[in-house]
């Protein structure tokens, strides 16, 4: 089927999951939890496959760590369909409403996008997210997942779009697959019936994406993040926060990649987390200051305060004050996620105001930039657009508005010229 085909369908798809009730959807959804659950042992084969190529083809260790699944994965797949499930419908909210005249109203209500092109690299857990967000807020979806993820990618859409079939009124092209890179390349000359790209990778990759499509994009460079250590600090705190900001999953997009230290604290920091850093093998430079502090740094490059390492690698750097931390990372930041690590309430608020990132975080591990964490179920993508979705992009991030008028007869010309009615623009 040609990706003009595939994406018709979608279209078509869309029409028809606008309307649906939260009911069905929420069946199909549970069906969609359900044959995960059911089929882990298919998926996990598929996987292994996966594995075992990335493993030939010398694919990064972080997208190997991305890469791989497990049990616990996959039933944190169907928990992560079931969460987007309990929440509440994102379509048909009444968003604000207004008396235009007598019997002339006018209402602003929450819709779908339509047709969703979702592009993403080396995480097959990404389908079942992408999938049950836009399935949950009336959208079709495109997935194309990277090569290296291909066998798991076709097991879980497969289970996918089967469990889809089995509830009466919902279009079993909801969801669809394509594989390859020419089918990308059209898929992203298809402005007439997608409506959205969110593409998912590295900086390059997005890039490429905007540069070669009149379909809108909402997606993020890199995840270069920040954790910062005030001079007014809790150090047990910052310790903590600190090693889960780095280890707790290196290869994620919200992992830090860049650590600031407050001068007057850092004599007594810096060792410490060197110590705790080195035990699990991170790889550590450092500006002049910090070398100074511990011998166990190599010195930090010019450009190495721009990069996304996303493996066992850090940067340190004392800096003099707040503001000298701030404005490092707006120069140096992604406007993905960045944290500070204080116990004064008016540097924390200078931080959250000042800082323009996605999402700015006090006395927390920036690994909670995620939208199963803020309680959105899931998550279709990290946007650092400013336009109408910034952050995790959850359910409200895919759906717009329209506005309903509902009149009894009224014509412009009423309301012009020299007798004409006046409106009386009343909320209601």
């Amino acid at each position: 089927m040609t990706v003009a085909k595939i994406a018709q369908k979608a279209n078509s798809a869309a029409l028809i999951l606008a309307h649906l009730s939260t009911d069905k959807k929420n069946q199909a959804l549970n069906e969609m939890a359900n044959a995960l659950e059911a089929n882990s042992e298919s998926i996990l084969s598929a996987n292994k496959k996966d594995l075992e190529f990335a493993e030939k083809e010398g694919v990064a260790k972080p997208l190997i760590a991305r890469l791989t699944l497990n049990k616990e994965k996959v039933r944190g797949m169907a928990q992560g369909i079931r969460s987007v499930m309990a929440l509440p419908d994102p379509v048909g909210i009444k968003q604000k409403s207004m008396e235009l005249d007598e019997n002339l109203t006018l209402h602003q209500v929450s819709c779908p996008i339509g047709v969703i092109g979702a592009i993403f690299e080396s995480r097959p857990d990404a389908v079942p997210q992408i999938s049950s967000l836009c399935l949950k807020s009336g959208n079709s979806v495109i997935l194309k997942g990277g090569r290296e993820a291909q066998n798991s990618n076709k097991v879980l859409v497969a289970l996918l779009t089967e469990a889809i079939k089995k509830t009466t009124g919902v279009p079993e092209e909801s969801v669809q697959m394509i594989e390859t890179r020419s089918e990308v390349r059209d898929m992203l000359k298809e402005e007439k019936n997608i409506n959205l790209i969110v593409p998912r990778g590295s900086n390059d990759f997005v890039k490429y994406i905007q540069d070669n499509t009149k379909i809108p994009v909402l997606g993020h460079s890199e995840g270069i993040c920040h954790n910062y250590i005030d001079k007014e600090a809790n150090l047990d705190k910052a310790l903590r926060i600190a090693l889960d900001s780095k280890l707790q999953y290196p290869a994620a997009c919200n992992a830090m990649e860049n650590l600031l230290v407050h001068q007057d604290v850092a004599s007594k920091i810096i060792p410490q987390l060197v110590e705790k850093f080195l035990e699990k093998n991170v790889v550590l430079l450092g500006c002049e200051k910090s070398c100074v502090i511990s011998t166990d740094l190599s010195p930090v490059l010019k450009n190495e305060w721009d990069k996304e390492y996303n493996d066992l690698k850090l940067s340190i750097k004392i800096v003099e004050n707040l503001d000298e931390a701030i404005a490092f990372i707006n120069e140096h930041g992604s406007g993905h996620t960045d944290t500070i690590i204080t116990e004064d309430i008016e540097t924390v608020e200078k931080f959250m105001n000042e800082v323009n990132s996605a999402s700015v975080m006090c006395n927390a591990s920036t690994r909670f930039a995620d939208g199963f964490r803020y309680g959105f179920g899931a998550e279709i993508g990290i946007s650092t657009n400013k336009t109408h979705a910034r952050g995790p992009v959850g359910l409200e991030g895919l759906v717009i508005y329209k506005y309903r008028v509902y009149g009894n007869g009224q014509i412009v010309s009423d309301y012009s010229g020299e007798n004409a009615r006046s409106f009386t623009h009343k909320p209601i």
